[in-house]
């Protein structure tokens, strides 16, 4: 049985669910009536900053008034409550405004990221039979319209696209509010009916669906603000792109609307942009993910912006090495926090009151005290305290089973509801968590997670490709960067390591997945049963590339990722 109508995803049993109300988790609450609340409440205090086109400020008032048109608007084009839309805008006001204004009719954001093209996008508005399309016209050179064109001509669900700036031949969002007085006592959705689809890392291609709601996720930001310390003078800045799990709710912008504090966008994440912003909007908070906290470490001795008035720094989305986290604290002047989650579910912090050792050597421990954690074998047997298993968790706010997904959902979770999130972890004597990688073949390049298959699907049909393998090659900034074997061939035409890239791109699929590196070989190393051995290739064991297959290139140069393609669904 179920808490309520959710025919597309599993839910918590009536049993569970009971006990996470009376437990006092699940209070009741939807995200339209805590904005609702905090207008009345300080209407005139300042929610929203975005530092783009003048500085743009709404307060509390503002910002649920702007969300009450938009959603008329919204509802005289024929938008209902359970409608999906696709929302891929950057980091701007309207991304708030128009994910309150969806919130309040019950539709449901579907978050992409802005560095999503047509391979996933297609996916999403499709998969979900979206009916609407949020984009803006053009962002870091990109430009968003035309896709929109290409996915509305394939997606008959597909009857509008939205778009932030000029709208060529969609239509400009700025036109879409009603005029007037809108509804403002509209019920809107329950607390316990989907509030949004987020994305997971995926491990074979486009990502799974997480459907997650309003009274779930509303009870992990109450509990990330409480260990955060979050309240109504905290000024956070979004420097992730905001539809991440961890800028959105570890604790994120949607933690300092909870407490009534402020939220100022961060259009790039880089010190350049960010460092005036943190002087200029006195930010106390934010989160990013490992190679972004190095540049901050490294940039900040020599800024001449004031960054006295950040309090606390989280870092999550990959594993922070314990040398970077050493650095961060007497570079920045503030107090470091390690975060480890998932968009399904889990996350850990470590505390404001642990010790320096603990912070800087863990990855902290669970919200709540009703988060089940188990630590297994191969065999899904309990290993001894202390040992590194697999992780598997079930609680308050972790999801029971992935959106329109039931086969998948048999092997994620088990027949008891536990997640299976294919990390391996020990647990510390204090109940923290330390993360040693992932089980599976998933690449994490700097927080941002590569299916392996499929960029070596794409490589397979070149002509002159024989096989290839993509895996993951330790990396200073990004913990991670991609590398694709490829073997040629026989007598095929040689094959340039920048043409393979160009194959991918040309494929449409976030530039995060285009591959780091492309090294040509004869064969590669396999298994005692003939499979190939990736652990193999990433410890080295493949033969030496430059063959007479293809000249082995240079490696590619170390950079942090770009603003539109960081993205982590791990924290």
């Amino acid at each position: 049985m179920s808490t309520g109508p959710r025919t597309d995803a599993p839910t918590w049993p009536v049993a569970f669910a009971e006990r996470y109300r009376a437990a006092g988790h699940w209070r009741g609450e939807t995200f339209t009536g805590v904005l609702r609340e905090r207008a009345a409440a300080h209407g005139d205090r300042v929610a929203v900053v975005d530092p783009a086109n003048g500085r743009r400020a709404w307060t509390y008032a503002e910002l649920d008034e702007r969300a009450a048109r938009l959603a008329a608007g919204f509802t005289a084009r024929g938008i209902c409550s359970g409608d999906r839309v696709v929302v891929q805008l950057p980091n701007v006001a309207e991304f708030v405004e128009v994910v309150f204004a969806l919130f309040r009719i019950g539709a449901l954001p579907v978050f992409a990221l802005p560095a999503h093209r047509e391979t996933e996008i297609g996916y999403f508005c499709s998969f979900t039979e979206a009916v609407a399309y949020v984009i803006p016209d053009r962002h870091a050179g990109f430009d968003h319209r035309a896709l929109a064109t290409t996915v509305r001509a394939r997606t008959p669900s597909l009857k509008h696209v939205f778009v932030v700036g000029e709208p060529g031949e969609h239509t400009a969002l700025s036109d879409v509010p009603c005029s007037g007085d809108p509804d403002r006592e509209t019920d809107g959705p329950a607390p316990h009916d989907l509030a949004f689809l987020q994305l997971s890392g995926g491990t074979t291609g486009v990502p799974k669906l997480i459907p997650r709601t309003h009274d779930d996720y509303i009870y992990s930001l109450r509990g990330s603000n409480e260990i955060c310390g979050v309240d109504e003078d905290t000024r956070f800045l979004v420097v992730l792109p905001a539809a991440h799990n961890f800028p959105m709710s570890s604790p994120g912008w949607l933690g300092a609307l909870y407490a009534g504090g402020t939220v100022v966008l961060c259009p790039r994440p880089d010190p350049g942009s960010a460092f005036p912003l943190v002087a200029q909007e006195h930010v106390t908070m934010t989160g990013m993910v490992p190679p972004l906290a190095l540049l901050w470490t490294e940039a900040a001795a020599g800024t001449a912006h004031d960054l006295s008035s950040l309090e606390l720094v989280l870092v999550g989305g990959a594993k922070y090495s314990e040398a970077a986290a050493r650095r961060l604290e007497p570079a920045l002047g503030c107090r470091l926090m390690q975060v480890f989650g998932m968009a399904e579910g889990l996350v850990n912090y470590t505390r404001l009151d642990d010790g320096h050792e603990t912070v800087v050597t863990t990855q902290g421990r669970p919200i709540s005290e009703d988060d089940e954690i188990r630590i297994v074998d191969d065999a899904g047997q309990e290993v001894a305290e202390g040992d590194f298993g697999h992780l598997l968790t079930r609680g308050p706010y972790t999801i029971r089973g992935y959106w329109r997904a039931p086969e998948h959902n048999r092997t994620a979770f088990t027949e008891d509801g536990f997640y299976r999130t294919g990390d391996i972890v020990r647990r510390t004597e204090n109940g923290s968590l330390v993360v040693e990688g992932r089980a599976k073949d998933q690449i994490n390049r700097g927080g941002e997670k590569v299916a392996p298959e499929e960029i070596e699907n794409i490589i397979l049909g070149h002509p002159s490709v024989h096989d290839v393998s993509v895996v993951g090659i330790a990396d200073t900034y990004l913990g991670e960067r991609t590398l694709a074997y490829v073997i040629l061939r026989a007598g095929a035409e040689p094959l340039a390591a920048v043409a393979v890239k160009r194959l991918v791109r040309e494929r449409g699929v976030a530039a995060y997945k285009i591959p780091d590196v492309v090294e040509f070989v004869d064969a590669f190393p396999q298994t005692g049963i003939g499979k190939v051995s990736k652990k193999g290739l990433r410890s080295g064991a493949a033969p030496d590339p430059g063959s007479a297959t293809g000249p082995a290139p240079a490696p590619a140069p170390v950079v942090a990722p770009a603003p539109h393609e960081a993205r982590s669904d791990r924290h």
